[in-house]
C-alpha cells in the first residue's frame, strides 16, 4: 500500500466526540483520485495505524481527504491520538485510497448508517444526489442529536433520522420486509446493526447487500488449526479462541502489529502453503493468494505455512 505524508490543514469537532480532519498536501499538489465508499489509512502521532472513511464524494483529481474521528474511550489509543495529538500543521503518513466498498449503479438506494457510519454513507449520498438522482433513501440511526454528525445534511423526505435515547429502538423491518431487485442496501455501522440487517435481508439477493462494518468482521466460528514459521520450522497450535497473531506471540514469534482489526495490514504475513478464509480489507484478491492478515484471518487447512512479509520474496529470488 503506497503511502503520502499530508498535512492537516484544518480540524474541527461535529461533536463533542466526533472531529473533523482535513488533510493536504504540503506542497498543494492533487492528491491520488477515489470515488465514494474508500477509506485511508492514516499512522497517528502515537504509531496507530487506523483506517478511516473519506467523506467527501471524491473524484479524479482532489485537492483534500477529510475524515472524522469519534474518540472511543475504549478503543487502544488510534482514535484518542488523532484527538490529543494532531493539530492545524501536523503531518501524518497516509495510505493512498482504497476502495473495499464502492458504489455499484442501481436504480434506487437505500442507505443505513449507524452513528459514524455515516462518514461512507455520506460521501456516496452527495455523489448521488448531486447528479439529480431520486429514489435515495437514507437511514441515519445515532443515540441522540448531540451525538450525531451531518446532523443538519439529512433532513428531506427521503431521509429518517433516528435517536434512540428519545425514542428507543429503530425497527428496520418495514425497510426490508419486501425484497426489490431495483434497490441497493448500504450498511455501514457497529456490528449489532450490521448483524441486524444481515438478518432481516436474508431473504434478498446477496449481490444487492453491501456491508462497510467498522473493523472487519472475523466472528464467524473456525476450528483450531496448525501454523508453521518458515523462518525455523516451529510448530504452533492456534486454538479457535486464539487469533493466528496472538498464537504466534504467545510462543514467541514477534510479530509487529497496530490495528488488530484487520484493517491496516501491518501484521500481514507471507503465506507459503494452506488454505486461509480472509476477513481483512487490505488484501487485494491477488495478494490473498501469498498472503494472510494475521490478527483477523484464519486457516481452513488443518495447516498453514507462515513467515515474514518479503520471505515469500527470499525463497522466490
Amino acid at each position: 500500500m503506497s503511502e503520502l505524508r499530508l498535512r492537516v490543514s484544518g480540524s474541527a469537532d461535529l461533536t463533542p466526540t466526533v472531529r473533523r480532519f482535513a488533510l493536504t498536501d504540503p506542497r498543494g499538489a492533487a492528491l491520488p483520485a477515489y470515488e465514494p465508499g474508500a477509506h485511508v489509512v492514516i499512522t497517528t502521532p502515537a504509531g496507530h495505524k487506523r483506517s478511516y472513511s473519506l467523506v467527501e464524494p471524491g473524484g479524479a483529481r482532489p485537492r483534500e481527504y477529510v475524515v472524522c474521528v469519534r474518540r472511543d474511550p475504549g478503543g487502544r489509543g488510534g482514535s484518542a491520538s488523532m484527538h490529543d495529538d494532531v493539530a492545524v500543521g501536523t503531518e501524518l503518513p497516509v495510505s493512498a485510497p482504497v476502495n473495499r466498498f464502492p458504489l455499484h449503479p442501481s436504480p434506487k438506494y437505500l442507505f443505513i448508517a449507524g452513528g459514524i457510519g455515516i462518514t461512507p454513507v455520506r460521501a456516496m449520498v452527495r455523489r448521488l444526489r448531486a447528479q439529480g438522482r431520486s429514489g435515495v433513501r437514507v437511514l441515519y440511526l445515532t443515540r441522540s442529536a448531540g451525538d450525531t454528525p451531518f446532523l443538519r445534511e439529512f433532513g428531506g423526505s427521503d431521509d429518517t433520522v433516528h435517536h434512540s435515547d428519545e425514542h428507543g429502538l429503530f425497527d428496520l423491518w418495514p425497510h426490508l420486509a419486501e425484497p426489490d431487485d431495483d434497490v441497493r442496501v448500504y450498511c455501514c455501522g457497529p456490528a449489532p446493526l450490521m448483524q441486524a440487517v444481515r438478518t432481516l435481508t436474508a431473504h434478498w439477493r446477496a449481490s444487492r447487500i453491501h456491508m462497510e462494518p467498522f473493523a472487519a468482521d472475523h466472528t464467524s466460528i473456525s476450528a483450531p488449526f496448525k501454523a508453521v514459521w518458515a523462518p525455523d520450522g516451529r510448530e504452533v497450535d492456534v486454538p479457535a479462541h486464539l487469533s493466528l497473531l496472538d498464537a504466534l506471540r504467545r510462543d514467541g514469534i514477534p510479530v509487529e502489529s497496530s490495528c488488530e482489526a484487520g484493517v491496516c495490514g501491518t501484521c500481514r504475513l507471507a503465506l507459503l502453503s494452506g488454505e486461509v478464509e480472509h476477513h481483512d480489507s487490505v488484501l487485494t484478491e491477488d495478494e490473498r493468494l501469498t498472503s494472510v492478515v494475521a490478527c483477523v484471518s484464519r486457516a481452513v487447512s488443518p495447516e498453514v505455512v507462515v513467515g515474514p512479509r518479503d520471505h515469500l520474496r527470499k525463497d522466490l529470488s
